[in-house]
């Protein structure tokens, strides 16, 4: 029996999948309402939602692509101020979190700090690039300057 498949299943087939399966699997994914059966109109249905999903995709791509362009544009700086030792060295440390919040402050924008690829806390004085992860195709740098209270 055709199915479609409206969750991956382990072994079977993902999620949009159009499968020929075994009529008995195929009646209890029905029942389960993790494969539906494919008919006419429920695979032009089908289609019509990945038409629906890549064009999404396009138009998150482009915003994420503007969004790379105004954060490496060079004006948008991160300014966060920390105590600091005479050797520039900080007092704790500059989190992930602590650069989102500030760059929601300063400019407005969000970015979730779980995009950000800071593998080791910031601990000196100066500038450092981050790099954020807008988009599995497009990954910009945030550029933070640590200043002393």
């Amino acid at each position: 029996m055709k199915v479609i498949f409206l969750q991956d299943v382990r072994g079977k087939g993902r999620r949009g999948e159009v499968k020929e399966i075994a009529d008995g699997y195929a009646n209890f994914l029905i029942k389960a309402n993790k494969a539906k059966a494919a008919t006419a109109q429920a695979i032009s249905q089908l289609k019509g939602q990945q038409l629906a999903e890549k064009k999404k995709d396009a138009e998150e791509l482009a915003a994420a692509k503007e969004l790379k362009e105004k954060l490496e544009s060079g004006k948008m700086v991160v300014e966060i101020k920390a105590k600091a030792g005479a050797d520039s060295r900080l007092f704790g440390s500059i989190t992930s979190k602590q650069v989102a919040q500030a760059f929601e402050k300063q400019y407005g924008l969000k970015i979730d700090k779980r995009k950000m690829e800071l593998t080791v806390p910031i601990k000196s004085l100066g500038y450092t690039n981050i790099p954020v992860k807008l988009h599995n195709q497009v990954t910009a740098k945030i550029r933070v300057h640590v200043a002393e209270k």
